[in-house]
């Protein structure tokens, strides 16, 4: 399934916006998310929120795994030009164009082609060697009623996690970035409230980026600091 998304009438020349674009071709969305981050150009902060969108949507709207999604295709298209005039010698006029573009992202499903700088997941044998303890749990209907008073407790690597859901979990799709797929993900890890979130520390960041797959994303969207705000705008403190 392919997911597009359009920018129209972005203010950068079309030849500027297409030497950024082709880099990012062919590459798994979060290192193409990387490497237009940290690319100073105009044209890359576009095409930045523009592939955001597009992965977002397919997250959101489709229900598809960011951590598989690769860029298919970016193209920047020439829009119209604003037609400027600048005073020369002898009463004459030098004509300015303002060029404008059209950015369209394309993302899909699958596989890296051979060449680009997709990074391979570590078996989780190799990951860590309390892999079993951080394993999916399964919750099926048929279990029993989860108690409200059930308290979470502290792993050496995920902070603190529940081992069955709350009475009280929040919604963390609130967060920017959190889907369905992640917030399911974050659950199967016992990560339910915005409390949970907003006390990791930074190895925990890092466990996580490995658990989910997406190396950076949750410094890039600032999870910790809407989930401390999402925290006081429901409970109060």
């Amino acid at each position: 399934m392919e997911i597009k998304s359009t920018t129209r009438y972005a203010r950068f020349s079309p030849k500027k916006g297409r030497d950024v674009a082709r880099e990012i071709v062919g590459l798994p969305v979060s290192d193409a998310i990387d490497t237009l981050t940290y690319t100073p150009k105009k044209a890359a902060f576009l095409l930045n929120k523009t592939l955001k969108t597009a992965v977002a949507d397919a997250e959101n709207n489709f229900d598809l795994d960011a951590e598989n999604l690769i860029v298919k295709e970016a193209s920047v298209t020439a829009g119209p030009a604003f037609r400027r005039f600048k005073p020369r010698a002898k009463g004459s006029a030098a004509a300015i164009k303002k060029r404008t573009s059209h950015i369209s992202v394309t993302v899909v499903e699958g596989d890296a082609p051979a060449g680009t700088t997709k990074k391979k997941k570590a078996p989780k044998s190799a990951t860590t060697n309390n892999v079993e303890a951080q394993a999916p749990v399964e919750f099926e209907a048929s279990e029993a009623p989860v108690e409200a008073a059930a308290a979470p407790v502290v792993d050496e690597k995920l902070g603190a996690i529940y081992k069955s859901a709350p009475a009280d979990a929040d919604d963390l799709k609130k967060i920017s970035g959190v889907g369905p797929v992640l917030e399911k993900k974050l659950n199967e890890f016992g990560v339910y409230k915005y409390e949970q979130v907003e006390q990791w520390t930074a190895d925990n960041i890092t466990e996580f980026d490995d658990l989910l797959s997406f190396k950076g994303r949750i410094d890039r969207d600032n999870w910790i600091e809407q989930a401390k705000q999402l925290k006081e705008e429901k409970y109060g403190n």
